[in-house]
């Protein structure tokens, strides 16, 4: 390997003139320029294509997020610097960062093929700390013990040379000296998920932080697969958005485990909004032990009109297909996933269990009805009860009908005013509520709520009933215009993206606001 003396990192101004002229044609790339890869269409683009102020850049830069003005969805360029991680500077984990580094390096030194760690790579990141990560200088120089450590031990991505050769008239404090195994300076770019792998690589390790071409890096068992056969790529893939990735629901949509709505509390199963501005920014610093923001999370909403998990008495059984009620110690309340808040609406239930000792009631609920009560106990609340077809609100009972049991079917129709400003408005974005963690999932917390009637179940012991949201029914209503409440799951999903749209529009938090503006 051949080795060339440096005694210092050199005029920077003066390599970049001599590197501009390094063109990868195949690739369309400018080597030794700034350069930026959009992370949807994965092209390439010199900075001063779009005019972004490079002043804090330097060549083969991988810490950033990029979109260009054809991909990103405002029409307009979207840049941002990221850090590259949040643990110990120069662990494992920051390899992006250091390998941008060391390119880097090699770029302002001539790409010289063998660089001292004393009088190369230490000088040049105390040089341009600043040019390669938002973190501030540490106070205590342990830093580049940390450096030299952890290169040593990366034999897939670096060419160590720990001692001169025989015969050589370099001293021994000079060394090591690092190089890199793979030397095609085309390789290098951020590590954005959907990146794709088809570049021409080494098989010994991808610089992208990706797995090497040819070797099994998909799969669930990628990972595990890597630390047993012994190859594996120079870091751990990044993400492409700071924002965790929604977990993977039941078939039935919503998980298993859960907070349940109680004591005037509620919780709405949150998502990463696609549409939310910037969520790149919680990986700075400056969002370190905060809160995460609610206004880039919006309502995980489910298709399909089924009994709530969470909305309901945890005595309550509820079917594999939440579509049945079992009631066991006493009265307590269920409602539907969904509500409605104008319009006519219908719904059937069937009594599919009731044991003469025992007694249903069956009717609407707003979502400050009381769960461990009857349904019918309190002004948020209709029912019409099994015994005697009696019909409660705010526990005053009045005849309604004869009573029903078990087998029957009954309808329950309600039409509610369109002229209401309740009717007018849109639902909640929950976006300025808290967020919190639950079993690997977070929840808009809300304290307050807007009136709106949803299907609601209240029943005494061992009864069981199961519930038809449409859009067929047995006994459908006639001469009677209506919907099934069935249309309330793609109409909830459909009024939710509105609100969240228009809340992105009309609305600045911190500073952000979507679609990105430029001044």
């Amino acid at each position: 390997m051949a080795l060339r003396t440096q005694e210092g990192a050199g005029d920077t101004s003066e390599v970049m003139d001599t590197q501009a002229g390094s063109v990868d044609e195949e690739n369309g790339r400018q080597l030794g320029e700034v350069e930026l890869q959009c992370g949807i269409c994965t092209k390439w683009f010199t900075a001063d294509t779009f005019g972004i102020d490079t002043s804090s850049c330097l060549p083969f830069m991988t810490n950033y997020s990029f979109h260009c003005n054809v991909c990103h969805h405002s029409g307009n360029t979207y840049f941002l610097r990221k850090q590259a991680s949040k643990d110990k500077l120069w662990s494992p984990a920051d390899f992006p960062l250091m390998i941008t580094v060391l390119f880097s390096a090699i770029v302002v030194n001539l790409r010289t093929i063998e660089l001292n760690i004393l009088l190369d790579i230490i000088p040049f990141i105390d040089k341009y700390w600043e040019c390669m990560t938002t973190r501030q200088r540490p106070g205590k120089m342990t830093w580049p013990n940390n450096i030299v450590k952890t290169m040593s031990k990366e034999r897939d991505v670096f060419l160590v040379k720990e001692h001169p050769d025989p015969g050589s008239k370099d001293p021994e404090e000079d060394y090591p000296k690092f190089g890199l195994l793979d030397q095609d300076l085309s390789n290098i770019g951020p590590a954005y998920d959907n990146q794709k792998q088809s570049s021409a690589v080494s098989t010994s390790g991808n610089l992208n932080g990706g797995i090497a071409a040819g070797s099994s890096g998909k799969g669930r068992g990628a990972k595990r697969k890597q630390q047993d056969g012994g190859t594996t790529g120079t870091t751990k893939k990044a993400r492409s958005d700071p924002l965790f990735s929604a977990q993977r629901l039941p078939p039935h949509g919503y998980p298993l485990e859960h907070p349940f709505n109680k004591d005037g509390y509620r919780y709405i199963l949150a998502e990463p909004d696609p549409h939310a501005p910037d969520p790149e920014k919680l990986e700075l610093d400056c969002w370190a032990g905060k809160p995460i923001p609610g206004d880039l999370y919006r309502a995980c909403l489910y298709e399909r009109v089924l009994l709530a998990l969470h909305d309901r008495a945890p005595q309550l059984k509820i079917s594999d297909d939440r579509l049945t009620v079992v009631g066991e110690k006493g009265y307590s309340m269920v409602r539907a996933s969904h509500g409605v808040r104008k319009g006519a609406w219908y719904f059937e239930i069937t009594v599919d269990e009731m044991p003469p000792d025992t007694a249903a009631r069956l009717g609407w609920s707003q979502p400050l009805g009381n769960l461990q009560a009857p349904l019918g106990y309190d002004k948020f609340s209709y029912s019409w009860r099994s015994k005697k077809g009696t019909k409660f609100h705010q526990s005053i009972g009045k005849h309604y009908s004869s009573g029903y049991g078990q087998g029957d079917v009954l309808g329950f129709y309600i039409n509610l005013p369109e002229d209401t400003e309740t009717a007018k408005s849109l639902p909640d974005t929950y976006k300025d509520k808290a967020l919190i963690k639950f079993k690997s999932y977070l929840y808009f917390e809300e304290k307050d709520f807007v009136d709106k009637a949803e299907k609601s179940l209240k029943q005494t012991p061992h009864s069981e009933v199961s519930i038809n949201f449409g859009p067929c029914f047995k006994y459908p209503p006639k001469d009677l215009t209506y919907r099934p409440m069935s249309d309330m799951g793609w109409g909830a999903v459909v009024e939710h993206t509105l609100a969240d749209v228009l809340y992105h529009v009309e609305t600045e938090v911190d500073g952000r606001r979507s679609p990105p503006w430029e001044p």
